[in-house]
């Protein structure tokens, strides 16, 4: 038979073993049953948190979660005291929150495991080298449209850069729409011939 062992509480040792403690109400301080919800509460958080939270630990694998399932056991616990049957089993009562607790994480976490594995594989996440080489041609690209006169530059840039149509170029720019094709025609050909020659 294992040993039995002392709580952090003397009140509740000394209602166990039925001895007084200094300083104690000989009357029924140490007895469960005459705890209001707030001082259960207090004393069993006291004597028996660490432990419980060990134990959901150990149940779930995940440390921060396991204090959240303790917190919850006794935000229950309080919640139901008053109905508790039998008050000296609070301690089994909160034990038995965290298994029940324990398992429906277990239980959530088994279901996002298998949804992710029925998700076809994500796509492939481009190298930091070819962010690199993005950035390079970004610039290059940069340049080159500096490079530009500056009537095709803005036509190409208000038509690539901000998606506008061939219309709302010709009114930003003052001029007609057959100009604003002439621009980006000839500007798209001079980056051509610029970029093959670079390349």
């Amino acid at each position: 038979m294992a040993p039995r062992l002392r709580s952090a509480d003397p009140v509740l040792d000394a209602g166990r073993s039925g001895a007084y403690a200094p300083g104690m109400q000989m009357q029924d301080a140490a007895d469960p049953r005459t705890w209001d919800a707030d001082e259960a509460v207090t004393r069993l958080f006291r004597a028996h948190y660490r432990p419980l939270v060990r134990l959901a630990a150990l149940l779930t694998g995940d440390p921060g979660r396991a204090e959240e399932l303790a917190q919850d056991a006794y935000v229950e616990l309080h919640a139901r005291w008053r109905r508790l049957r039998d008050t000296d089993k609070a301690l089994a009562y909160l034990r038995q929150c965290i298994v029940n607790r324990s398992r429906s994480v277990l239980r959530r976490r088994l279901v996002s495991q298998r949804y992710a594995e029925s998700q076809p594989p994500p796509a492939t996440v481009p190298s930091a080298e070819h962010g690199a080489l993005a950035a390079l041609d970004h610039a290059g690209m940069i340049e080159a449209l500096g490079r530009l006169p500056e009537r095709q530059r803005e036509a190409l840039i208000l038509r690539y850069y901000l998606d506008l149509s061939e219309a709302d170029i010709a009114e930003a720019m003052g001029i007609s729409r057959g100009a604003v094709k002439s621009h980006c025609s000839r500007g798209l050909a001079a980056l051509r011939q610029g970029w093959e020659v670079t390349s």
